[in-house]
C-alpha cells in the first residue's frame, strides 16, 4: 500500500514535491527536474505488436496494388482486329485507352518515378517533421491516388496518378522499417523484419488474383478504389492517434513550445522516465525569422552532409551493392522467367509454374531467413555471413537448375535456389537499419530503395532482352543472368571483414530508445495513468 501511494503521488502532477528531484537524464544528472507539469494523455490501445500488423497490412496493400494493374482482369489488352477485318474490343485500361504497349509498358511502371523522387525527400523531411505524421501524409497521396486511378480518363490522367502512388509509397518504404526496428523485441528484430518484407511477395499474389477478378466480374476501375477504400483507414489513423517518434530524432515539435501529446509515443506511455515527454525549447523568434529559402538551403545542406556520411561508411555501401546485384537477378527473373522457362522447357503454364514458386519459396524462405539470424545472435557480422552463404548456395540451385534437362528436375532445383535467394531480405535490410545511427535510417532505406531500382531491377530486364536478342539463346541468357548471384555473394563475404558495429545506439544522447525502455517497463499497460510529472530543458 506505501509503494502504491507513493506511485500515485508521483504520477499526480498537482501534489508538487516538497524539494527539487533529482533529474532521471542519464547524460546530465545534475539536472534537476522543472516546475513544468503537463496531463499525460490516457495510455494508448496501441501496442508493438498492433503497430507490426498495421505496417504489414499496408505493405500488403501496397503490393496487391502492383500485383493487380499487372493482372489481365485490370491491365487488359487491346483490341485487334484479323485478316478479315472482324474486331474484337479491347479490355482493362489498355483496350480502354487504346493504349500502344509501349505506353501499357510506361503506365506499369510510372510509380517508380514517383518512388525514387520521392523516397530521398520523405527521409529527409523526417528530421524535421514527425516522421508518423511524414507516413500518414504518404498514406493520404497514396488513397487519393490510386482512387484517381479509377476516375482517370485517359493515359496522361492515369499515368499521373501512378506517379503520385509511387510518392505516397516513398513516405512508408523510408520509414516504415525504422519503426519496426524500435518497437520489435531484441531477440526477434530480423524476425520481425521478415514478416514484413514477407508481404511483398504475398501482396503481389493477392493482387493478381485480386485484379483479375474484380477486373472480370465488375471493372478495373472498382479495383482502384477498393484500394484506396482499405487504406483510407490507415491515413486516418496516422493522424488521428499521437505520433511515434523514431529513435535519433528530436520530436519535430521542440524547435517551437512543444505539445506534449506530440511528443509521447503511445507505445511507451505510463513511463517514469520524464525525458520522453521534456519540452525542449527554442527561441520561436529565431524560428520566426527564418525565411523559406534559408529553411530550404539549411535543408539541402542537412541532406547533403547527411549523404556523404551514408556514402562513407564501407559496411553501408557494400551491403547495398551486394542488394543491387542480387536484385539484378530477381528484376530478370520476374520479367523474363515465364517466357524462358516456356522456351526451355516448354511449360505448358509458365506463368501460373513461376509466379506458384516465387510466393512460396518467397514467403518461406524470408521467413527463414530472419528467424535464422534471430537464433545465431543477430549482428552485422553475422547477417553478412548468412547472406553471402545463402546466396552463393542459392546461385548453384538456380544455375543448375537451367542446366538440367528435366521439368521435373528444374522445378525442385530451381525451388531450393528461391527459398536461398529469398532468405537474404530480412538480413540485408537488418544491415541497412543497424550500420548506420538512428537518425541516418530513413535515408538509408530510401538510398536503399532507390540503388536496388536504378541499379538493379530496371535496367536488368533489358539488359537481359539485348543478350537474348544476340545469343537467341534462352538457356544461355538465364545462366549469364544467373552467374550475377555469385557476384552478389562475393560482394557480401567482403562485408565479412569489414570492420562493423551496430549504431543503434549511438544517437543516444538525443533520444530515449522506445526499445531500451521495453526493457524497463510494460510497452502495453491497461490500467489509465491520470497525470505525469514532466521536466523540462532550456
Amino acid at each position: 500500500m506505501a509503494q502504491s501511494e507513493q506511485q500515485q503521488q508521483h504520477h499526480h502532477h498537482h501534489q508538487p514535491p516538497a524539494k527539487p528531484t533529482q533529474s532521471s537524464n542519464p547524460f546530465n544528472p545534475q539536472m534537476t527536474t522543472s516546475p513544468i507539469s503537463v496531463s499525460a494523455p490516457n495510455p494508448s490501445w496501441f501496442s508493438p505488436k498492433r503497430l507490426l500488423v498495421m505496417l504489414c497490412t499496408i505493405n500488403m496493400i501496397n503490393y496487391v496494388d502492383r500485383g493487380a494493374i499487372a493482372s489481365n482482369g485490370v491491365n487488359g489488352s487491346i483490341g485487334i482486329c484479323d485478316d478479315s477485318g472482324i474486331c474484337s474490343a479491347g479490355s482493362g485500361i489498355q483496350g480502354d485507352f487504346k493504349l500502344s504497349n509501349f505506353q501499357d509498358g510506361v503506365l506499369s511502371s510510372a510509380f517508380m518515378v514517383g518512388l525514387l523522387m520521392a523516397s530521398p525527400i520523405f527521409a529527409s523531411l523526417a528530421k524535421s517533421h514527425n516522421p508518423f505524421r511524414l507516413i500518414g501524409v504518404g498514406l493520404s497521396v497514396w488513397t487519393f491516388a490510386t482512387a484517381g486511378c479509377g476516375s482517370s480518363i485517359d493515359f496522361w490522367t492515369i499515368a499521373i496518378c501512378r506517379m503520385l502512388v509511387g510518392v505516397g509509397e516513398a513516405s512508408f518504404i523510408s520509414l516504415a522499417a525504422p519503426f519496426i526496428d524500435d518497437h520489435a523485441p531484441a531477440p526477434q528484430k530480423t524476425a520481425w523484419l521478415a514478416m514484413f518484407y514477407m508481404c511483398i511477395p504475398t501482396g503481389i499474389a493477392v493482387g493478381y488474383v485480386y485484379g483479375g477478378f474484380v477486373g472480370d466480374n465488375f471493372s478495373w476501375r472498382y479495383a482502384f478504389w477498393g484500394e484506396a477504400f482499405c487504406m483510407l483507414p490507415f491515413a486516418v489513423l496516422a493522424f488521428a492517434m499521437n505520433p511515434l517518434q523514431l529513435k535519433g530524432f528530436a520530436p519535430a515539435e521542440s524547435r517551437k513550445f512543444l505539445e506534449p501529446n506530440e511528443t509521447t509515443s503511445p507505445l511507451i506511455e505510463g513511463s517514469d522516465d520524464s525525458n520522453i515527454n521534456s519540452c525542449v525549447i527554442v527561441s520561436s523568434d529565431k524560428a520566426s525569422r527564418s525565411s523559406p529559402a534559408s529553411k530550404s538551403l539549411n535543408q539541402l545542406s542537412r541532406f547533403s552532409q547527411d549523404m556523404k556520411e551514408l556514402l562513407r561508411d564501407k559496411v553501408y555501401v557494400v551491403n547495398i551493392l551486394g542488394y543491387v546485384s542480387y536484385n539484378f537477378v530477381i528484376g530478370a527473373y520476374s520479367y523474363w522467367g515465364p517466357k524462358a522457362g516456356y522456351s526451355i522447357y516448354r511449360m505448358s503454364n509458365p506463368d501460373l509454374l513461376f509466379g506458384g514458386i516465387t510466393i512460396v519459396c518467397g514467403i518461406l524462405g524470408t521467413l527463414a531467413g530472419g528467424l535464422i539470424l534471430d537464433s545465431v545472435n543477430a549482428t552485422i557480422n553475422n547477417a553478412f555471413k548468412l547472406l553471402s552463404g545463402a546466396t552463393i548456395l542459392g546461385a548453384i540451385f538456380c544455375f543448375s537448375a537451367f542446366c538440367v534437362r528435366s521439368l521435373y528436375f528444374f522445378v525442385v532445383l530451381f525451388s531450393m535456389g528461391e527459398l536461398l535467394v529469398f532468405a537474404t531480405q530480412a538480413p540485408v535490410n537488418y544491415v541497412s537499419l543497424r550500420c548506420v545511427k538512428p537518425s541516418l535510417r530513413p535515408l538509408s532505406m530510401a538510398v536503399s530503395t532507390v540503388s536496388i531500382h536504378i541499379f538493379g531491377d530496371v535496367p536488368s530486364s533489358p539488359l537481359a532482352g539485348i543478350l537474348q536478342d544476340h545469343v537467341n539463346n534462352w538457356r544461355v541468357t538465364t545462366l549469364v543472368v544467373t552467374s550475377v548471384l555469385f557476384f552478389a555473394s562475393g560482394i557480401w563475404f567482403i562485408g565479412i571483414f569489414i570492420s562493423n558495429s551496430d549504431k543503434f545506439n549511438e544517437d543516444g544522447k538525443e533520444e530515449v530508445s522506445t526499445v531500451d525502455r521495453a526493457t524497463k517497463k510494460p510497452l502495453f499497460e491497461e490500467n489509465t495513468i491520470e497525470g505525469a510529472q514532466d521536466s523540462g530543458e532550456a
